[in-house]
This record gives structure tokens, sequence and C-alpha cells, in this order.
């Protein structure tokens, strides 16, 4: 048998094809067919590179009379979480009300309107392990729906109402120094001091925490030294873990064990970007981060310039399809062995963060080839992933677009990928593309200049608040007709939320451009989460870093090329300080800078054919240097 997943544009989703589930992809048409046949639907999430998900297709799914009892009494939907990554959220915060194991495979019993009544993830086809037989769970709820119908939407309904008034948190003020203070001393009471990290197993990178905590660093607060020497402890006990593929560069995504060994072995592009800045940043962290970069660009590149999603945790190794197996050999042994294979969907936010960090590392220790790779997947997305009238495609793989919508993640990890690289290359034309692509994302009152007070004057709801930033379009259309879209995503674990990604987006364009109205927004964006994120740090790594550098001084340094290299513009590369931006420029580019409205860059040239260095604070400027220990003496004082 082969379902209608075969023509799905997801890898995941055509993984399924031969199975002898009905599967039906995400859409109106499957809510519809379960209305008519008046059956209880199952949503069933994964991925591409899930181990667990791999497991369940080969077990429970794969088995005809299973499959054959589900298609009679269910109508299935496979969704890929990569590809509708609201839904994905939208269904997981549902799944709590049922089971405190939330992971991947996530499969959700709901009513034709979309409601969840039940739910969980990986289940057998025999009874093993404390796990039901997937055949019992089909019963219970077969029965459920047939003989308890009242109470079944009676439940779905109110769980329904609950998440979406729990889905929009009252806002609240940005950190004060006592609480800055206290999230640092959270993390580290939180960290294992015998492995490094935090907590136990299974034990994963959380990477924008690690950010955060540089950010803290550089901010120079009172507790950057302690931050520092967390982030640098976990990231050096990484470095030196099984985590690390030492073969071809890149970490995996989490240890099952708590001492960082049995590495579950997919690798995200996600977990990569974010860590490649974060070691490009540390003090003797750069071969970490040219082992990273190495493996975006030879393992996660695809044609014309794009990233994969992730790289697969199975392969077949002599034979025998195994987890981990490829990993776990030398170079010599997996030269005769086909790699695991790669997701090659290109989605646009993940790209993002790719780009961003490979702009800002290769700025920093001048590595022309990894800005010419942030470039090459930027003109990639540009060219594939931007509609005609200006809204983001979500995926696509090779020539085919999906028809996921577009997320709040895509437009501000997009847009802030490209500011980076607007000041990484000096081409104001990608600053110019995030720009109007903030300005689509920006709500009618944001762009009304819509201030923190009048805000306030709002009650400070976060319904007011959260249309600050919105997705050109509008959400997930089958969600929003079954009322089911969250108010607030705050998720971002692994990777910083679509809120935290288009705040930071308006920090830096309000750096540029000197409009308030982008400033006003990201911090009433991340009022939003300052109160779920002091008391739980290890969960809002991205939006504690945005709010850290929201907090500091804005600080801009603008380097203007002469005819030879100098000396000050190896200095401007490693300057690091929060809140701040730095650019380098020729005096040809700062002039099409300043013409597109980037009032940072007006009248800034090389005088006298030297390099010039302007260093200034909310833009007020001091006077222009060209000599390395004047432009030291600034910085030391800035």
């Amino acid at each position: 048998m082969v379902n209608s997943l075969v023509n799905a544009v997801s890898p995941y989703l055509r993984s399924h094809a031969d199975n002898p589930v009905d599967w039906r992809e995400w859409g109106p048409e499957a809510f519809a067919e379960a209305a008519r046949r008046d059956v209880p639907v199952m949503v069933s999430i994964g991925y591409s590179t899930c181990h667990w998900c791999h497991v369940m297709a080969r077990e429970s799914f794969s088995d005809p009379e299973i499959a054959s009892h589900l298609n009679e009494n269910l109508v299935a939907i496979k969704v890929d979480r990569e590809e509708y990554p609201d839904v994905d959220s939208s269904y997981l915060a549902a799944a709590g009300a049922f089971t405190g194991q939330l992971g991947w495979p996530l499969n959700v019993f709901v009513t034709p309107t979309g409601k969840a009544f039940y739910a969980g993830t990986y289940w057998p086809p025999r009874p093993a392990h404390g796990h039901p037989a997937f055949r019992q769970v089909l019963d219970a709820v077969i029965d459920a729906w047939r003989n308890r119908r009242d109470e079944v939407e009676s439940n779905a309904s109110m769980i329904a109402a609950t998440l979406a008034e729990q889905s929009v948190p009252l806002a609240g003020n940005l950190p004060t120094p006592d609480a800055w203070a206290g999230v640092v001393r959270e993390l580290v009471e939180y960290e294992d001091t015998q492995f490094g990290g935090f907590g136990g197993a299974p034990k994963f990178p959380v990477a924008p925490v690690l950010a955060f905590l540089l950010d803290r660093d550089s901010a120079d607060a009172p507790e950057s030294a302690d931050a520092a020497a967390l982030a640098f402890r976990a990231l050096t006990a990484m470095a030196a873990s099984a985590l690390r593929d030492r073969v071809e560069g890149g970490f995996f995504r989490y240890s099952t064990m708590r001492d960082w060994t049995d590495p579950h072995y997919e690798r995200m592009l996600y977990d990569n970007a974010v860590l490649l800045g974060t070691y490009s940043r540390m003090p003797g962290g750069l071969p970490i981060a040219e082992g990273i970069a190495g493996f975006l660009g030879s393992v996660m590149r695809i044609e014309g310039g794009g990233f994969a999603s992730a790289q697969d945790s199975e392969s077949t190794v002599d034979g025998e399809r195994v987890e981990g197996g490829y990993y776990r050999l030398d170079a010599a042994g997996r030269a005769g062995q086909t790699p695991p294979a790669l997701d090659a969907k290109v989605l646009t936010g993940w790209n993002g963060l790719a780009i961003e960090a490979l702009a800002d590392a290769g700025t920093r220790h001048n590595r022309a080839d990894w800005v010419a790779l942030a470039r090459s997947a930027a003109d990639y997305l540009i060219e594939r992933h931007i509609r005609d009238d200006g809204t983001l495609v979500r995926a696509s793989i090779g020539d085919r677009i999906s028809q996921a919508k577009a997320t709040l993640e895509d437009y501000g990890m997009f847009a802030s990928a490209l500011l980076r690289l607007a000041v990484a290359t000096g081409e104001v034309s990608y600053a110019i593309v995030a720009r109007d692509l903030v300005d689509a994302s920006m709500s009618s009152d944001a762009a009304a200049g819509l201030g923190v007070d009048d805000l306030g004057a709002h009650d400070r709801a976060a319904a007011d608040l959260a249309i600050v930033f919105h997705v050109p379009g509008g959400a997930d259309p089958v969600l929003e007709a079954q009322g089911l879209t969250l108010a607030v995503d705050p998720s971002e674990g692994a990777y910083p939320s679509g809120l935290s990604a288009m705040a930071s987006a308006a920090h830096t364009l309000h750096l540029l451009t000197a409009d308030e109205r982008y400033l006003r927004a990201a911090n009433a964006a991340m009022e939003l989460f300052a109160p779920l994120a002091v008391p739980r740090p290890i969960s809002f790594g991205a939006s504690l870093g945005v709010m850290t550098r929201l907090q500091a001084p804005g600080t801009q340094l603008v380097v203007v090329r002469g005819t030879d290299a100098a000396p000050i513009e190896s200095i401007a590369r490693s300057w690091d300080r929060a809140g701040g931006i730095v650019a380098i420029v020729t005096t040809e580019q700062a002039g099409a800078f300043a013409a597109a409205g980037f009032e940072l860059f007006d009248g800034r040239v090389a005088r006298d054919g030297q390099a010039t260095a302007y260093l200034c604070r909310d833009f007020v400027c001091r006077l222009p240097v060209v000599e390395a220990a004047e432009l030291e003496r600034q910085l030391a004082d800035a």
C-alpha cells in the first residue's frame, strides 16, 4: 500500500508513504473527512531524524492489523514538526494535560474540530517497559469516543479553553540588577559541577543559555565573571565530550547520559548554528568553531547554497541498519560507508540562525570563507523563499515549496541574519530586505509609534502586546479556524522563539537606523517574556540575551576601510559588547547605507585614505580616530 504521503514535500512524511496506515497531510480536508465519518483524528507529529519516530514507524505503523484498525476507526494525519512548528507547539501544549513525558513521536487524539482529548509519545506494538500497546491505546480512544462522547468533547473543550487562557501571559518589566544576579545564581546552582552543563540525563547543550551567559559577561555586569566562568566550563566540557564529532565537526543533539556519553546521534542545524556563535566568542574556542563551520559547509550545505535541516542518527553500516554506527567510526572507516541521510528540507528560520552565526564568526575571526557561506545561503533564500508579495516561504526541498505557512521565527531569524550579514559584507541590500521583513511583521500600533508607556495604558495585557509583531498573512489557517493558535509561544529551549528573534532583529535595526519604533517594539515584546524567563532561565536563554542587549547602552562602532589593512580593523573585529554592533565598510558602502536610511553610516568616510573608526553611543559619536591606541582607549572607556 502507498498512501497520500508519497507526494509530500517533507522527507519525514515521505518516509511513511509505504505504511499501511492511510495517512493524510495536515490540512482542512482531513478534518472534514473525520467530521463526515464522525470519527476522531490521530495527529502524529515527528521529524525526519527522530530515532523513536523511526522505531514506531517500523513497529506499530507498519503492522497491517494495527493499521487496518486505525484506518477503520480514525482519520490519521502525519505532521513534520519542523515544517509546521505552530501545529507542533499547539498540540505539545495540549499533550501536557495527559502526560509529563513529552517528546516525539507525539501522538495526539483530537475531535474533528481539532481539540485534544488524549495524547502520548512512543507506543510499542505490544506492552513493554511500562508502555501500553498501541492497539490498547487505540481501543481505549475508540471506546471513549463511542460511549462517552459528551465527556470527551467537554474535556477537550475545557483543555482548549485553558490553554488559550494560559497562552496570554501578563507582561512585566525587564529584569532589575538584583533579578539579573538571581538569574545567573539560578543557573550556577543548576550546573552539573562534576561533568559540566546543566541538569542530569538526558543532557542537552541548551546553547541559547550559553550565549546569554556570554552576553552577561560582555555587558560588564556585576555577575559577569560568574556568567563567563559558567559558560566556559560548559563549553569546555562539551567540546571534550562524545557530544562533539571529532571527524566531521559539529555536535549531536543531546547525550543520553549525564557525563555526555552515549549521544543521540542526530545532528541538527539549529544546535550547530547557535553553538558556532558561542564557541567563536569563547577564548580558545576557535578550533571548535572551525569544526562546526566545516561541518556546515561540507556536510549540511545543499546544492545552491542553503543548509539542510538535520542529519539522521541512523544509517546502514556494513549492511546493518544501526543508530550511531557511522559516527563511531574513524575517518578511514567512514570513507567506506554511506553517510547518514540528510533531511534536505530548507527551513527559512533555521537557515537564518546559520547565516547569522557564520557572518558574525567570520567577521570576528576574519574568515572570509565563513562569510561567503553565509552569503551563499542568504542569496539562496532571497531567490527562493521570498514570494512576489514579500511574504516568506517556510520550507522547501529542491524546487518544491511547502504549503506550510511561514512562522514568526522565520521572519525574525532571517531578518536578524540579513542584518548581521549586511554589516559583515558592507552590502546594504541585505539590510533593506531585513527591514522590509521586520516592517511587514510589525502591527499598525507599533508602526504608529506605540511605546511601552502607551501599552501600559492598555493594562499591559499580553493580548495587546502580542500584536507588536505578527506573521504577515496570518498564522496556520487550520489552527486559526479551530481556535487553537497560541497567542504567544515562548518555547525556546534549543533555539530562539519567534518573538525573541523578532525583538533581536528590531533592536539591531534600531542600532542602524535610530528609528525608535524598532526599540519600542523590541522592548514591548520582551516585556512579555520577562515574568516567565526570570524564574526559569534555563528555558529562556535567547530572550534573556535580548533583554541584556536592550538594557545595555546602544554602542556602535563603524570602521571605514582605507587603502591598506589597518590595525584598527583587527581591533574592531575582536570587540564584543552587549547592546553593540560593529560594521566594517568602505566609504562607498557607508554612503549606500546612509542613502537607504541607515543613519549610523551618515558622513562616515575614510579620512585622508586611512582606515577611520567612529565609536558612538546611541548615535552620539566621539571624534573619529585612525590610530590603534586611540581606538583602544575609546573602547576601554565605552
